[in-house]
């Protein structure tokens, strides 16, 4: 064989020898870059600084029980299914509960319940899990340690917007803190889903009522051993609150005498 037809051949293999190396370091950085992105979106969403969260006065509530408020046997229940990212559901918070606690749930009139429908989301998402669940079971965890309204009064006051951030897992352990939890013992109920199923039920429950949107509220009362539902729908001023109720002890009142 001649030496031409082997520096001929050896050229060859350099060359096919060259391209795989570029090609190997072409993989090598694609797989570098994929990587290094891959571990951005995990860690940054944990290092990223969150939006400041502000210390609130939660508003007095008597007999305040994990997520009630008022006597157990007052004659009339009000439960309210909300969403603590629902604009509406915060302007009831700070317009018309206050005069609700006031004047019916102080005075033995009512108990008053809050309940879950951030579900009514996540059914709009495909099922997808969102900041509304998180913030309620955040509540529900608060109640393990006797701070349920103070939770719910701390979680309106740091929203932000629908799915933007404002209960973010850090950003919830965050106002936990502020609202001066365990934080050993939240982050423990948290963590471990605990609340998921009663957010869950709460969400069935406020269907199956009739609750087709937040606020929505159902009234249950009892005349002459019936028991009646009224249904309030969204964030109806305390006047609509006021007709309703003096109704209805009107109703229960004559059933009596």
């Amino acid at each position: 064989m001649s030496q031409e037809k082997k520096s001929k051949r050896q050229e060859r293999r350099e060359r096919m020898y060259q391209r795989e190396r570029r090609n190997r370091l072409l993989t090598i950085g694609i797989i570098t870059i994929v990587a290094a992105f891959l571990v951005f979106a995990v860690v940054w969403p944990q290092i990223r600084p969150i939006a400041e969260v502000v210390s609130v006065e939660p508003n007095p509530r008597p007999n305040a029980e994990r997520n009630t408020a008022g006597v157990a046997d007052a004659p009339i229940k009000i439960e309210e299914f909300a969403d603590f990212q629902c604009p509406f559901c915060e302007r009831f918070f700070e317009q018309t509960e206050p005069l609700l606690i006031e004047h019916y749930v102080a005075t033995g009139k009512v108990q008053f319940v809050y309940r879950s429908m951030g579900n009514f989301v996540s059914r709009n998402l495909g099922g997808a899990r969102t900041e509304s669940q998180d913030a309620a079971a955040a509540a529900y965890c608060a109640g393990d340690q006797g701070k349920f309204w103070e939770m719910h009064d701390a979680l309106f006051a740091n929203v932000l917007g629908e799915d933007v951030g404002s209960f973010t897992d850090r950003r919830l352990a965050a106002i936990a803190e502020k609202v001066g939890l365990d934080m050993t013992e939240f982050n423990e109920c948290y963590n471990s889903g605990k609340y998921a199923d009663q957010v869950q039920q709460d969400f069935e429950d406020g269907q199956a009522a009739g609750v087709n949107g937040t606020p929505g509220f159902v009234v249950t009362y009892t005349v002459n051993g019936e028991t009646k539902t009224k249904l309030i729908e969204g964030a109806q001023p305390f006047s609509t609150f006021q007709q309703e109720l003096e109704a209805i002890l009107n109703e229960i009142g004559a059933a009596s005498s």
